[in-house]
């Protein structure tokens, strides 16, 4: 299965629009998040040759600008795809989707959308003191389990546990996205990076969210099974 890479800060040429925020198409119908801005998203589609017809879902990790900016624009051009939510998000976010003729579906646990895609439901987090509810979005493949994270606002290893539940006999190719990092300390850091060798992760691509220094620290110990993610890579899993 392809992955590609959409939306985030860092392109692999000038030719991609970058900001704040992330997006990966999985196959060619199923988008996690939306990044800030449907404009750059909807370039992004372009340079890809992506039709917008071909879409038949969108998965939101989390109510927050940077993963729902490019949602409108969407919803504006393909009226009646579904939008896999959270039953926590706010009440203006659901209304919006409704109101812009998305068909809202809340899950509050983990549920497979079709074979080997599956949403882990809501996971509850905070964010400045406050309730974050988030899910994430978990493949499986033939290289294994692949797990991608908007924010990681939960804490990225409990998010990794949660999958683990549910896979317990299954090994755990890739995990990438926004872990949530920025200004964790080198030692908490680390002791993050030991729980995902703990678990034999075998393939990491931190971004967003995750902090420069705790990306390198990544970096450091994953050495080739480290992925630098850029808008305009496809992944294979």
């Amino acid at each position: 299965m392809k992955l590609k890479i959409l939306f985030n800060s860092e392109g692999l040429n000038e030719d991609f629009s970058i900001g704040w925020g992330i997006s990966v198409l999985i196959g060619q119908h199923i988008l996690f998040d939306t990044g800030e801005n449907g404009d750059y998203l909807f370039n992004n589609f372009k340079k890809f040759n992506i039709t917008l017809s071909d879409l038949e879902a969108i998965v939101i990790s989390h109510d927050h600008w940077d993963h729902t900016g490019g949602l409108w624009k969407i919803l504006q051009e393909r009226k009646g795809i579904k939008v896999y939510a959270c039953p926590q998000f706010s009440p203006n976010f659901k209304e919006k989707v409704k109101n812009a003729g998305g068909k809202l579906i809340e899950l509050d646990s983990f549920y497979g959308i079709e074979e080997n895609i599956f949403i882990t439901g809501e996971i509850p987090g905070t964010y400045n003191g406050s309730y974050m509810p988030e899910q994430a979005l978990v493949i499986k493949s033939e290289k294994g389990i692949t797990i991608i994270t908007g924010c990681a606002h939960p804490g990225i290893v409990k998010i990794l546990k949660k999958v683990w539940e549910k896979f317990p006999e299954e090994k755990f190719y890739l995990v990438f996205g926004g872990f949530h990092l920025a200004g964790k300390d080198k030692r908490e850091t680390e002791i993050i990076v030991n729980s995902f060798k703990e678990m034999n992760i075998e393939k990491v691509g931190p971004t967003h969210c995750t902090g420069k220094e705790q990306e390198a620290l990544f970096a450091k110990a994953y050495k080739d099974n480290y992925i630098s993610i850029k808008v305009g890579q496809t992944i294979e899993i």
